[in-house]
């Protein structure tokens, strides 16, 4: 009942944001249930089945990062003093995040059902009553068992995520006069990256036939390309924070000035923060490019269906939403160093300034990183 209350009184902008999660899980739920309808209209094809269940665990993994960013940046599960007084301590406001997130999850996964029922014709009275009967094996019924089971996934896992996210840690106090844990998962990432792309190629080259069928259509390509994609995704993902601080201790380097240093300093501290939804999004970006390159390639094949279309919207929103998520939990986060700073007299032109070098820099480190593995991710897709 408290998640409920702190949900109703919150800012437009917050609950714009949870309202983003419900619609997110809504469609993974979605995704989810036509996996069901399609097992349930094939019985025979039971593997197939299986595989494109494990296929919806990308825009799940995509929601379940977005609903843990929302939750981070929720100012009602701030830690504030006074709170502890009346029993909302670091704890309880864990357990408030991670009841909000399941009630957002569960309102998604509710819309999802009552769309899937509408389209399989179960309800009616509204437009596009039975629109997707044949897709969805309306002359089929269906277990509700399953797809309540099924639909209790993204908020049991969302929820969860975000308590363990958000959970009270205690770290010892680090050296007086050291600096802060550099981020140590670049070589990890960089062979991460290097791995997939070899098994991409591999597979690409064996021809081996085994598809991995993906909702909709575009069943040819083999499990064993997609297997190093998801290999060169969490690669890049790793290697995001390193490259991060990396960027930043380059803005410092050859005598900085005052704008150089204050961005380079504010990349090394929000490194951890923003370098891992920046490594996801440039892995979705480039499997994006290279899915492009594929259905160019197709000969003018209707190779997407509208499911897979679905999946991959689902993935590009939440990772983007999660990255500017992240944007806004750093600047929450280093409100206290702005307004010292404008305290003492610095310009605020040299605050705008270091903003933008920051952006300029990341996208310069970024979007190349991006191309390379997008054309390298294409070449075993296209021959």
């Amino acid at each position: 009942m408290l998640a409920l209350r702190l949900a109703r009184g919150a800012h437009p902008l917050v609950q714009t944001r949870r309202l983003l999660v419900a619609l997110a899980a809504a469609g993974v739920g979605f995704l989810l249930l036509c996996t069901l309808g399609y097992a349930v209209g094939h019985p025979e094809r039971s593997s197939a089945a299986v595989l494109r269940l494990l296929w919806c665990v990308l825009p799940l993994a995509a929601t379940v990062q977005f609903a843990v960013a929302v939750a981070r940046t929720d100012p009602s599960t701030r830690p504030r003093p006074g709170l502890s007084a009346i029993g909302l301590g670091p704890a309880r406001l864990t357990a408030i995040a991670a009841a909000s997130t399941a009630v957002a999850c569960t309102l998604g996964s509710a819309v999802a059902l009552l769309f899937y029922l509408h389209l399989r014709g179960d309800i009616t009275g509204l437009p596009f009553d039975g629109a997707a009967a044949d897709l969805l094996a309306a002359d089929q019924p269906l277990p509700l068992a399953a797809a309540l089971t099924l639909l209790a996934v993204v908020p049991v896992v969302a929820a969860t995520a975000a308590g363990l996210s958000l959970r009270p840690r205690t770290r010892p106090a680090a050296p007086e006069g050291a600096e802060k844990p550099v981020p140590s998962g670049l070589p990890w990432g960089i062979a991460l990256v290097a791995v997939g792309l070899a098994v991409e190629t591999y597979a690409g080259r064996a021809g081996s036939g085994d598809g991995l069928p993906l909702p909709g259509r575009f069943d040819g390509s083999p499990a064993g390309v997609l297997a190093g994609w998801v290999l060169t995704a969490v690669g890049l993902a790793v290697a995001g924070p390193g490259l991060v601080h990396g960027c930043g201790r380059l803005l410092q380097a050859v005598r900085p000035g005052a704008t150089r240093l204050l961005a380079g300093r504010v990349l090394m501290d929000e490194s951890r923060r923003i370098g891992r939804p920046l490594g996801v999004v440039s892995a979705v970006l480039s499997g994006t490019l290279a899915a492009a390159a594929l259905y160019d390639a197709d000969a003018g094949a209707d190779a997407f269906g509208p499911l897979t279309a679905l999946g991959a919207a689902l993935i590009v929103a939440c990772t983007s939403a999660t990255l500017l998520t992240a944007a806004l939990e750093s600047r929450q986060g280093r409100a206290h160093t702005t307004e010292a700073l404008l305290r003492i007299g610095a310009p605020p032109t040299v605050l705008r300034s270091a903003a933008l070098l920051r952006a300029g820099v990341l996208l310069a480190a970024f979007l190349p990183l991006t191309w390379a593995v997008a054309e390298l991710a294409a070449l075993p897709l296209t021959g």
